[in-house]
């Protein structure tokens, strides 16, 4: 399988920002919280700039990986504001790392030229990742009230630095605009699927594939979990394990179904 190769000039930045990320993920216990955010932001930024030159150069291209590398970066963009209100959420090594493996995962898998015919492309794969992004960030505050109910029962220190209540507002707040966004995307591609994506047949409609199956199986199943909070008060592991099933269906409607096609299939469609 030949893969094509990214560009000198993001081969470069994505190796200094993982390097920016590395220095906070591998120096968590002995940097201090100031340093470790001063490298973050430095990394935060680097990253910005790997994106815009990906998608703004002479050959944009787009795929599964820098699909990854966006919501990694909409993930610490949402940790950079929330570590202002509350400063002892305990992932900086763990995102910081996340950053440096996603933003590396391009060189290996550009993906595909992007081709934007339409005006509209570009707003659809900006929706699509920013519910990505926002879904993720829901996923990650899932993940820390689920540990700190756990530590709660066993009568040891949470270690969250968020109050758990707080924590399970924060994590339904990402989901519900991460729906409405997931929504927008999905009537996008409703109403503009032949621009997006050529002959669909006689007006709208989608482009029934794997991509838009799991979409709307991801829809569906947020649907039902805000439904359930709303009507019935889910909360604790019946409302964290629908969000889990609904993010998982979501990685799997865009990303999985590329990741098959560039890296098993050796396809860049």
């Amino acid at each position: 399988m030949i893969l094509p190769s990214a560009s000198p000039i993001t081969e470069i930045l994505s190796v200094a920002v993982a390097l920016a990320y590395t220095v906070p993920a591998a120096a968590a216990a002995r940097m201090s919280a100031p340093a470790a955010r001063a490298w973050l932001m430095l990394g935060w930024l680097l990253h910005a700039l790997v994106l815009g030159w990906g998608l703004l150069g002479d050959t944009p291209r787009f795929g599964f990986a820098p699909a990854l590398s966006m919501t990694a970066w909409l993930v610490l963009t949402m940790y950079g504001v929330e570590s202002h209100l509350f400063p002892q959420l305990p992932v900086r090594w763990a995102l910081a790392a996340l950053g440096g493996i996603a933003v590396l995962l391009p060189l290996a898998f550009p993906g595909a030229h992007l081709h934007a015919a339409s005006p509209w492309l570009p707003l659809h794969l900006a929706l699509g990742i920013a519910s990505y992004g926002l879904f993720a960030a829901a996923v990650l505050h899932a993940w820390l009230m689920t540990r700190a109910e756990r530590q709660i029962r066993l009568a040891s220190d949470a270690r969250t630095g968020v109050p758990l209540l707080t924590l399970e507002r924060l994590t339904f707040r990402f989901v519900t605009v991460g729906f409405i966004l997931l929504s927008a995307t999905l009537l996008a591609g409703w109403f503009f699927a032949e621009t997006l994506y050529g002959p669909t047949g006689t007006g709208p409609g989608w482009q029934w594939d794997h991509k838009t199956v799991f979409s709307i199986l991801s829809w569906l199943t947020f649907a039902v979990l805000l439904l359930g909070r709303a009507r019935f008060g889910w909360r604790g592991r019946k409302a964290v394990r629908f969000l889990y099933a609904g993010s998982g269906l979501l990685l799997l409607a865009y990303v999985g179904s590329r990741f098959v096609l560039e890296v098993i299939l050796g396809r860049t469609p």
